[in-house]
């Protein structure tokens, strides 16, 4: 039996190659920062996995840029060799300083970032909340509610200095509040994790606007 001309021919699947990603590159920072009164060393990865290295002076400090750094998802190298003897005020600003300017630093021209971030935190019996803003303005409010002079070695007014610090070096707003709670531990710790967590998501990369700037003034 003869085969028609007009039989169809069988089509043939071919694969067509996905096109290349490019790997997203790591956004790193390093700060050196020596003065008379603190020598800083600091080394940051914006896209870490939340590895850290962290010696100030101050037990409570080092725990506090601990989980920062873990719940950030960012790794971090910091050693600050501080003039404790004095206070302990030149070692938590200028380690905020430093630690906003790393985030300046690795963040670029800020093309494709979220820009901003907030996070809800609970913490037992505490809740804190955090707000963050990338915007290239200095801002920044803390409202802690803490009641005690020093929670663990910490000079507890010492967190607004901190947060004004990396303000500072990061050119950002930035608004920490605890809403409610009884541990002036828990109060400190739900701050600096809903701070990491703000962070986290106004340094999160949004690939549809890869090339573009989060902002109409067009400079941040």
């Amino acid at each position: 039996m003869s085969t028609s001309k007009s039989a169809k021919k069988k089509s043939v699947a071919v694969a067509i190659p996905a096109p290349a990603v490019k790997p997203l590159k790591a956004r790193t920072g390093s700060i050196k920062r020596d003065t008379t009164e603190t020598q800083i060393a600091l080394k940051l990865n914006i896209d870490g996995t939340g590895v850290y290295k962290v010696t100030t002076g101050i037990r409570f400090f080092d725990h506090m840029l601990e989980l920062f750094t873990r719940h950030g998802g960012f790794d971090l190298t910091l050693t600050c060799n501080g003039d404790l003897d004095v206070d302990q005020h030149h070692t938590v600003e200028d380690v905020g300083i430093a630690l906003g300017e790393a985030f300046d630093k690795a963040l670029g021209n800020k093309k494709g970032i979220l820009r901003a971030g907030y996070f809800v935190m609970a913490m037992d019996e505490t809740l804190a909340v955090a707000a963050v803003d990338l915007s290239g303005r200095v801002a920044y409010v803390v409202d802690d509610k803490v009641k005690t002079r020093l929670v663990g070695d910490f000079q507890a007014e010492l967190l607004a200095d901190f947060f004004d610090g990396f303000a500072r070096g990061a050119r950002a707003n930035v608004h920490v509040k605890t809403m409610y709670g009884r541990s002036n531990h828990h109060k400190i710790e739900a701050i600096f994790k809903a701070f990491a967590r703000a962070l986290r998501g106004a340094c999160s990369r949004d690939e549809r606007m890869a090339e573009i700037l989060p902002s109409t003034k067009g400079l941040l």
